[in-house]
């Protein structure tokens, strides 16, 4: 038989793992409506989603994480890119799990002409979230920069699968369209 003090515990316990999950569990379940609202033809306010969903990719749940990724946001607008990639690395060093980490390392890694280790970071953040339109368009203008148009053309139609309403994605599938007539897929 449990006594009430052990009891109690346990409950507590069991109090704390649920505060802890359910503001995970409800904010996959809003970015899961978001991306579908984002996918909806019908949606007018695209770019409320997109601004919604950006903010919620870049909600770490963590001071160290979010201090990092701050010091690697302010490198990378100062444009020291070494500063930015040392920052970002101690972030996904920090925490892996965090898309938004590789994200922006891969932003700073592709404006201090990395394409190599850019494109690796962009293919951990699919790996992490699948629907994440900036990373697929990312990986668009670094095949397109790097003379692989097809693979370019790829990457930005299954980014607008996830966001069809972007004017940038459009006309990026629109340009590399015209570029590819007569290339065999």
């Amino acid at each position: 038989m449990m006594t009430p003090s052990i009891y109690n515990r346990i409950v507590a316990a069991a109090i704390v793992i649920w505060v802890a999950v359910a503001p995970v569990s409800a904010q996959v379940d809003q970015l899961d409506g978001l991306f579908d609202s984002l996918r909806d033809p019908g949606t007018t306010d695209w770019q409320r989603i997109e601004d919604e969903i950006e903010a919620r990719l870049a909600f770490s749940g963590s001071a160290s994480a979010d201090l990092l990724l701050r010091r690697g946001m302010a490198a990378l607008d100062e444009q020291d890119y070494a500063a930015a990639i040392e920052h970002l690395t101690a972030l996904v060093d920090h925490a892996p799990e965090f898309s938004e980490g590789w994200n922006r390392r891969a932003s700073a890694f592709f404006r201090a002409g990395l394409y190599g280790p850019a494109i690796e970071d962009l293919t951990r953040v699919l790996v992490l979230e699948p629907r994440d339109y900036r990373a697929l368009s990312g990986l668009g203008v670094l095949f397109e920069e790097t003379d692989q148009p097809l693979r370019a053309l790829g990457a930005f139609r299954a980014a607008a699968e996830v966001n069809p309403q972007n004017p940038d994605i459009q006309g990026a599938i629109a340009r590399l369209e015209r570029a590819t007539q007569g290339t065999a897929l």
